[in-house]
């Protein structure tokens, strides 16, 4: 069985903002000012709104629960304004009719987030929620997220896995080495092709507009 892994934003969608957005709304309603300017690239939420607190942990709670609904109140704009990369729709298509592949996400956003932002583009029809990790695990670390991801899909269905991450950052990259799984770069997102190179991917993709070629690249390799 081949699990594969999708982070989301970069990668899968463009919510034009809303994500980052939702997060700013939120710290000011919970701390009662504007947060700081911090990386949102690569990081998972815990480790996003913990650096907006200053490593503080006492509002984490409040603030990821505030987040869920300000990103909740943004949906209908974040799906007019969003869309999903070209190529996304049929890869996860490709992909689902293929024996023996389960696709989920891999993602630093949280659980209510991540089914959210696929959800505003009709991607979620693809999409095993059960097997995924989340920036709502107990994890800060991509890495570590892996293995929750493994965990859950030996648990449904059975089998181990062999895991493939999908994502357009050389964070993505560094998780999957260190998890022991594949790892393909999109250069659709937040990081500059240079830099996705240099973080020495198993394989590199300009979009997933060749479904074929994303396939091959993804599920491809024994």
């Amino acid at each position: 069985m081949v699990l594969v892994l999708w982070d989301i934003d970069g990668t899968l969608v463009d919510t034009a903002g809303h994500g980052r957005h939702a997060f700013q709304e939120a710290f000011e309603a919970v701390v009662g000012r504007p947060p700081k300017p911090v990386e949102f690239a690569g990081r998972t939420d815990h480790q996003i709104a913990l650096a907006m607190l200053d490593q503080q942990r006492d509002a984490l709670p409040r603030l990821l629960d505030r987040l869920a609904r300000a990103l909740e109140a943004r949906k209908d704009a974040m799906s007019r304004e969003g869309h999903a990369y070209p190529g996304v729709a049929d890869t996860l298509a490709a992909l689902q009719a293929r024996d023996g592949v389960v696709q989920s996400l891999l993602t630093g956003n949280i659980e209510a987030n991540a089914a959210l932002k696929v959800g505003a583009f009709g991607l979620e029809r693809w999409l095993d929620f059960d097997v995924g990790a989340y920036g709502s695990d107990p994890h800060e670390e991509r890495s570590e997220l892996v293995a929750v991801a493994r965990e859950r899909v030996t648990a449904k269905y059975g089998e181990p896995a062999r895991a493939v991450l999908v994502g357009d950052t050389p964070h993505d990259v560094q998780a999957a080495r260190e998890a022991g799984a594949r790892a393909v770069a999109v250069a659709t997102g937040f990081s500059d092709r240079e830099a996705l190179v240099a973080s020495r991917p198993d394989a590199l993709l300009e979009d997933l507009r060749d479904t074929e070629a994303a396939v091959e690249a993804i599920v491809g390799a024994d």
